[in-house]
C-alpha cells in the first residue's frame, strides 16, 4: 500500500496548490462526490458522512451507512453518525490527563469519562469547505482554539474524501500543532451495514481483523493498560466469521480496540474486511494508525433514521481507526501528542467491490 500512501499525499497536496478555493463560510450545506455509480454526501456540520450509495452483487443501488434525512437531525445525534470525532477520539479516563506538568482538566460526558472530544466536540461544528471538485473530492477545515473542550493549544484541522479510482474511498485527517503540544486523535464514526442502512442487523456480516490483540476495558470501557491476545477467544476473528457467532460470550456486543498487526506512519496496513453474502458487497480498510475500534452500535435503540427506517442494537458496525484510547494516560500505548509545528496525519482508504466482478466499477 505504499504507492497509494504516496498518491494520497500526491492527491492532498493538489488539492491545496492547484484547487480552485470556495469562499470560507459559515453555512451548512450537503456536498456529493459521484464517480459512476458510486456517490457519497458529506455535510461541513460535524464533516458527517451521511449517505454512501453502492450496488450490490445485482447491480442495485443501495444506501450502506445509517443517518438522517435532514442535518438538523444530526445536531441532536448522540450516536456520532457518520462524524469526524475530536479533538481526541474515544475515552479519556477521569475526564483529565497531565502534559508537561499541566493537568487538564475535560468535560465529563461520559460516566465520568470524556467521549470522542468532550460535549462539543468536532462532530458538532461547522466545518468550513476549502475546496470541492464533484467527481473527485472535498476538503473541509476546523480551527480548534486553545481551551475548546479543555484541550490546550490552537490546532487547525482538517478531512479531504476522496476518491481513488472507480471504488476506493479515501479519508484523510490531518491536524498541525501551532502553539502548544496537545493530544490529537481523529476518529471517522460511520456506521456501516452493507446490506444497505435499512435491511436489519450485521449479525450475519462476516469480519476479518487483523488484529492479534486488543487493549482490554474495565466496567467504563476505559483500558486497563494491558495488551490481550484475541486468540480463542470472542475477539477473535483472525480468521473470518460471522459477526454473531459468538456475541453471546459479551455482555452487549463488541465495543473494543483491536491492536493492528501491520500500520506505520508512512505507509497502509490491512485493518479489516467486511463482508455481507446476502448483497454480495465486501468492504476492505487500510489505515496507516496503529488500532481500530470494532463496535456494534449496542446503545442503539429505536432510533429514527433515514425514510423513517427504525434503526435497532446491532443495526451496523463502526470500524474507527485511532490511536489508542486513553493513550494520554497510558506512557506504554503510542503516543498521541502532538508538538507545536508537528502535523498529525490519519489515512483511511475504503476499497468496495462484489462477487459480481461486472458491478464492482474495477
Amino acid at each position: 500500500m505504499a504507492a497509494l500512501y504516496r498518491l494520497l499525499s500526491f492527491l492532498v497536496l493538489a488539492v491545496f496548490l492547484t484547487g480552485s478555493f470556495c469562499d470560507a463560510s459559515e453555512e451548512v450545506g450537503i456536498y456529493e462526490i459521484k464517480r459512476g455509480s458510486f456517490s457519497v454526501k458529506i455535510t461541513n456540520y460535524g464533516a458527517i458522512v451521511i449517505s454512501v450509495i453502492l450496488p450490490d452483487k445485482n447491480g442495485k443501488l443501495g444506501d450502506v451507512v445509517l443517518g438522517f434525512d435532514s442535518v438538523d437531525d444530526y445536531k441532536n445525534d448522540t450516536a456520532y453518525f457518520g462524524a469526524i470525532v475530536g479533538r481526541v477520539a474515544n475515552r479519556i479516563g477521569g475526564a483529565s490527563f497531565k502534559l508537561n506538568g499541566v493537568e487538564y482538566r475535560l468535560p465529563a460526558n461520559d460516566h465520568g469519562n470524556t467521549l470522542h472530544g468532550g460535549f462539543r466536540g468536532f462532530s458538532d461544528v461547522i466545518w468550513t469547505v476549502e475546496d470541492y471538485k464533484k467527481d473527485s473530492h472535498l476538503t473541509l477545515s476546523y480551527n480548534s482554539y486553545d481551551g475548546e473542550q479543555g484541550f490546550p493549544g490552537d490546532l487547525s484541522v482538517s478531512v479531504t474524501y476522496m476518491f481513488i479510482g472507480k471504488n476506493k474511498l479515501g479519508i484523510r485527517m490531518k491536524a498541525k500543532a501551532l502553539n502548544k503540544a496537545t493530544p490529537v486523535n481523529l476518529a471517522s464514526h460511520s456506521y456501516w451495514n452493507l446490506g444497505g442502512h435499512d435491511s436489519g442487523d450485521i449479525l450475519s456480516h462476516t469480519i476479518q481483523l487483523f488484529g492479534s490483540k486488543i487493549t482490554p476495558v474495565d466496567e467504563k470501557l476505559i483500558p486497563t493498560g494491558a495488551l490481550a491476545p484475541v486468540k480463542g477467544t470472542a475477539y477473535d476473528f483472525l480468521q473470518p466469521r460471522a459477526i454473531g457467532s459468538e456475541l453471546n460470550e459479551l455482555p452487549g456486543g463488541y465495543d473494543i480496540n483491536y491492536v493492528l498487526d501491520s500500520h506505520g506512519p508512512k505507509h497502509l496496513g490491512k485493518a479489516a474486511l467486511v463482508v455481507d453474502s446476502k448483497s454480495g458487497r465486501k468492504m476492505e480498510l487500510w489505515t496507516n494508525k496503529p488500532g481500530v475500534q470494532f463496535y456494534t452500535s449496542n446503545m442503539l435503540t429505536d432510533t429514527k433514521g433515514k425514510g423513517g427506517y427504525v434503526y435497532k442494537k446491532h443495526a451496523a458496525l463502526c470500524l474507527e481507526t485511532q490511536g489508542f484510547p486513553d493513550s494520554v494516560n497510558h506512557p506504554n500505548f503510542p503516543s498521541q501528542i502532538v508538538n507545536p509545528g508537528e502535523t498529525y496525519d490519519h489515512v483511511m482508504v475504503y476499497r468496495f467491490t462484489t462477487h459480481d466482478a461486472s458491478h464492482t466499477g474495477q
